[in-house]
């Protein structure tokens, strides 16, 4: 019986312990995981209109929309012009110039609490009802880097019927900060 008692005991206290030291683990990496995987992030911008990249407001960090960047060579419609995959990529890129951004605002991604919410907007030909594969491209890029814990939001994914530059996907998001 106090075998049992110790056993249960035990398991009680991993299973405690286990979050806390999962996410300490998860919330502490993000760098470091960039390095892991071998991600070098594009430089920050300035904004060509009148705003600003990033506003926090209390321990919400609310970032503008980002598309893949004037110089990403996939352009147009996905559906018509681009495949889902090529809508994927340039969802990852966006995803990319994003973390770059939050970057700046915190000074490390190791600040990252949690990804809160994602609006994903894709450039959809007429008829075209992929969005969602397509905006995974953002949304695996930050569980990459984040981890499950941190990196799984709240998502919308839609079509539109074009955004600037004729770029196939547009990104904004909110993040909890530290």
């Amino acid at each position: 019986m106090r075998a049992a008692l110790s056993m249960v005991s035990g398991a009680m206290l991993t299973l405690i312990a286990l979050p806390v030291f999962a996410l300490a683990q998860t919330a502490a990496g993000a760098e470091a995981r960039l390095k892991e995987l071998n991600i070098t992030l594009p430089p920050d911008s300035v904004p060509a209109a009148n705003f600003v990249n990033a506003v926090q407001a209390g321990k919400l960090l609310f970032l503008s929309g980002n598309t893949p960047g004037g110089q990403w060579p996939l352009k147009g419609k996905v559906g018509k012009d681009l495949t889902v995959e090529q809508g994927y990529q340039s969802a990852r890129q966006a995803g990319l110039i994003m973390l770059g951004k939050i970057r700046t605002a915190l000074g490390s991604l190791d600040r990252v609490k949690r990804i809160v919410k994602v609006l994903g907007m894709v450039n959809s030909a007429e008829g075209f009802s992929d969005q969602p594969r397509v905006v995974n491209g953002f949304s695996d890029l930050m569980v990459e880097v984040f981890g499950e814990a941190i990196g799984k939001h709240a998502r919308s994914a839609v079509g539109m019927a074009g955004l600037p530059g004729n770029a196939a996907v547009e990104v904004e998001m909110i993040v909890e900060v530290e």
